[in-house]
């Protein structure tokens, strides 16, 4: 028992680690999922500058992804609705109304020249084996911008989970100018479905955001959504408005959906409805607005993360500025190198070295004659000369020789003086020349990218109030049944969002949402709306002495179905008064007793203090109450003159 237990301990670690790891969370280094890298990477093996069948990059990336084509061709799909990397051709499906994308045999795809210039560079990646030892695959790919903003992400793996909100392209590249040059920046989201947005409550990628569509009125009986929250669907959305009239939470006589390339979902109003009262109601009971919490969890230093989106940010760029000094250096190697070789070219023909080895038998002297003739350049090199340097020069052809143009040569070298003290100043100043590539990336496609989602604020629209309370409860209280589907003489109207709260002669009460019909029992003591601010007197015996208690409460707090105590329940407890408000009297007669002189007096409720539901209450006096009547009017009135209580 205990080896398989240390055995489940271990597989369910592997387990877990796994699934954050390389499935549901995204690497920070480059902001892509493994089944992401792998689809971006193949496309770019098989790059040829044609689309390809989107059947076959699948076909080609399940020799690096060993999880089937489902789940890469929905990746797939969902980058290349992403509109940054994957160019589309033909039906990837419609990210404003759900619709799916058309069969991978049918759809094809390439890479745009965006992500040709930023993603890719085999020189300065890092590889590893794939699942089958096959074939290599990066790591991480040497991503020149945040696609951790960029293009966002959801993940749930074992225990954790992400979900990050894309950003804009503009926006992102211009806070890493300002993080480069010192400066503050903020970032927020921005949808491709546009919308406006409530960042109140975003905490830079952590917390939540509040998103609303973009309502026009037409006229007074027409109104135009073009602009809907990020996550909805037309589909979703109109279903939600469906619902809402069937609730009759709003009132509509028609719902049009126009949506092809862009959303067109028009309302119009009920008779005796205007556009403009719909609004609200629309934004509070529908998916016009939706409230979406965020969690930016990352893979960092090969281990999950809590982060933030400046912190990601930061990462990033400093990713950014190695990045480039990486290919500057590699850059520069090359042309240092091909400098080198074309000034040993050039020596070797401009002075006829080739002339002196004709006279050499052995291939041995061959290169010691080499060795030699080289001798007066070393002091122009700036590297060694190399057996393999000196082989490659003993391989040019003689027809090579005989046209060989020493000006062009020399053109060439001057060139690559230039393009070699270029590459060094770029290297000594690299946060500069990073600075220029964000700069170059924005002026080329920055326009591809115009924020679509408005930043705004705005007010919390409470449903009570928007509301109408024209829904009819009866109470039947010979048959004790209570509801909307009631008929009975003791009726009131209240809404869909009110309560209901019934109070019971043994001292039980209950809150409930308005019911079509229930049995609720003959015996209710009292049945009302709840209302925080309504005031509620209470006497009763606490128990069989006859002690009587009295208090003021209010009902705040409660859990719907669930039954409550307005005391404790002991034997001979009773509930001698209730009412609700103020400027309450009972007369108060108490059991009679040898020398006892008063045997009843007025009580008034208005000089206890509210308190909560729980409290025991105040004692009404030491003496056992036998029972608590109304006083009449003579007797309220003259308390009243004799000042025993304030109004």
């Amino acid at each position: 028992m205990t080896y398989l237990k240390s055995v489940m301990d271990q597989n369910f670690l592997e387990y877990a680690s796994y699934v954050i790891k390389d499935r549901a969370i995204p690497d920070i280094a480059d902001g892509l999922k493994p089944v992401q890298r792998r689809i971006l990477y193949t496309m770019f093996r098989v790059d040829d500058g044609k689309f390809h069948k989107v059947a076959n990059i699948i076909g080609e990336t399940m020799k690096l992804h060993p999880h089937g084509d489902a789940s890469i061709g929905s990746a797939l799909v969902v980058l290349a609705n992403k509109e940054y990397f994957i160019e589309k051709q033909g039906n990837f499906g419609n990210v404003f109304t759900g619709d799916p994308a058309s069969a991978a045999r049918y759809i094809e795809a390439r890479l745009t020249p965006l992500a040709k210039e930023v993603l890719f560079n085999e020189e300065i990646t890092e590889f590893i084996e794939s699942y089958d030892g096959r074939l290599q695959e990066p790591v991480t790919l040497p991503c020149k911008i945040p696609l951790t903003l960029l293009i966002g992400a959801e993940g749930i793996a074992v225990g954790m989970s992400t979900r990050i909100l894309p950003h804009n392209f503009q926006e992102v590249l211009q806070a890493q100018i300002a993080y480069l040059q010192q400066e503050t920046f903020e970032l927020y989201p921005d949808f491709a479905t546009g919308g406006g947005m409530d960042i109140t409550q975003y905490q830079q990628g952590n917390g939540k955001v509040r998103v609303r569509a973009k309502i026009n009125l037409v006229d007074e009986k027409t109104l135009v959504i073009r602009e809907i929250p990020f996550g909805v669907t037309t589909e979703s959305l109109i279903h939600s408005i469906q619902e809402a009239v069937n609730k009759n939470k709003i009132k509509l006589s028609a719902i049009n959906d126009y949506t092809t390339e862009a959303i067109e979902i028009e309302l119009k109003t009920a008779r005796g409805t205007k556009s403009r009262e719909l609004v609200a109601p629309l934004y509070a009971f529908t998916e016009c607005e939706i409230s979406i919490s965020v969690n930016l969890l990352v893979i960092q230093n090969n281990q999950p993360v809590q982060t933030s989106v400046n912190e990601v940010l930061k990462v990033n760029t400093d990713r950014l500025v190695n990045t480039l000094e990486q290919e500057l250096e590699v850059e520069l190697a090359k042309a240092e190198q091909k400098w080198h070789l074309k000034k040993l070219e050039l020596f070797f023909i401009q002075k006829k070295i080739y002339q002196q080895l004709v006279e050499q038998e052995k291939y041995e002297d061959v290169l010691a004659t080499m060795e030699v003739a080289l001798i007066p350049l070393h002091a122009e090199l700036k590297q060694s000369i190399t057996i393999e340097n000196i082989e490659k020069l003993l391989s040019i052809p003689i027809k090579r020789i005989s046209k060989f143009d020493l000006q062009k040569t020399e053109n060439e070298l001057q060139e690559l003086d230039e393009k070699i003290h270029t590459l060094q100043n770029h290297l000594k100043r690299i946060k500069n020349y990073t600075i220029g590539y964000l700069q170059k990336l924005l002026k080329k496609y920055g326009e591809l990218y115009p924020r679509k989602t408005q930043i705004t604020s705005f007010s919390e629209i409470n449903k009570k109030e928007v509301v109408k309370s024209d829904l009819k409860v009866s109470w039947d209280q010979k048959e004790g049944y209570l509801g909307t589907e009631i008929k009975s003489d003791k009726s009131w109207l209240c809404s869909p969002y009110d309560r209901i709260v019934m109070f019971y002669p043994d001292g039980l009460y209950k809150v409930i949402r308005v019911p079509h019909k229930s049995f609720i029992g003959k015996d209710v003591l009292y049945i009302t709306t709840v209302d925080e601010k309504q005031i509620f007197n209470l006497m009763y015996w606490i128990d069989s002495s006859k002690i009587g208690y009295a208090k003021r409460f209010c009902i705040e707090k409660f859990i719907l179905d669930k039954e409550y105590r307005l005391f404790p329940e002991k034997k001979g407890a009773k509930i001698l008064h209730f009412s609700v408000g103020n400027e309450v009297f009972v007369e108060v007669c108490y059991v009679p007793a040898p020398r006892l002189k008063k045997t009843k007096e007025i009580y008034a409720f208005d000089h206890l203090a509210v308190k909560g539901i729980g409290s025991r209450g105040n004692r009404v006096s030491p003496k056992a109450v036998e029972r608590v009547k109304m006083p009449n009017s003579q007797q309220i009135e003259e308390i009243k003159q004799l000042s025993l209580i304030s109004e």
